[in-house]
């Protein structure tokens, strides 16, 4: 042991004090752990080793790892709320499902918030990362859930749909480009879904 209590690797043993700021040290020190390692290579362990913390303080402020990844992105909404419904229906005939959801969510009082978490996303390479995690395991496993085909061709399907949504999300909310921006959420499910659904369920050759 050395002076003050630290071990070897310099990591003080014991709790930090419960208050905002340790709460908000692990949670910063998570969010640098999942966009370097990801969701599947961060551990609770882990993000107390490096937060110089007890393992038991992060139980403290956090259900789980799921409430702290959700935490460490910041997102202005639930996806899981958002795309209720998305993943139990008819492959065949989703397009139209997500596109609603979307608009739904873009066209509430959230908007302002997620015109600011999209722009500080994209000038973030951490957040970039830590968005690129969130997608693939809480939004694209909703979206593909139940369509056929191989592993590698179902998330090929994932990424174009991706395309679609973060496009049509850009243009309309954050460029404003009209006149998309301006168009009637109607008219954008009539335009959009047929190419949706053809990347969901069409032939890709």
């Amino acid at each position: 042991m050395t002076a003050g209590g630290h071990g070897a690797a310099g990591v003080r043993r014991g709790r930090r004090g419960g208050s905002a700021a340790s709460r908000d040290h692990i949670l910063e020190t998570a969010r640098r752990q999942f966009a370097e390692h990801g969701f599947e290579g961060t551990s609770l362990r882990q993000v107390a080793r490096v937060a110089g913390v007890d393992p038991a303080m992060i139980h403290h402020f956090f259900k789980g790892k799921d409430e702290l990844f959700a935490l460490s992105v910041e997102l202005p909404a639930d996806p899981e709320q958002v795309l209720s419904g998305v993943a139990g229906s008819d492959p065949g005939q989703r397009a139209e499902l997500i596109i609603r959801a979307v608009l739904r969510l873009w066209e509430s009082p959230a908007q302002p918030s997620l015109v600011a978490f999209l722009r500080g996303t994209l000038g973030s390479k951490a957040k970039t990362a830590l968005l690129r995690e969130m997608v693939n395991r809480t939004i694209i496993s909703r979206i593909m859930a139940g369509v056929p085909g191989t592993p590698d061709e179902v998330a090929l399907r994932g990424d174009l749909v991706a395309t679609q949504m973060v496009g049509l999300m850009m243009v309309r909310y954050v460029v404003r480009l009209e006149p998309l921006a301006s168009a009637e959420p109607e008219d954008i499910v009539r335009l959009i879904s047929p190419n949706v659904q053809r990347y969901l369920t069409g032939n890709l050759t």
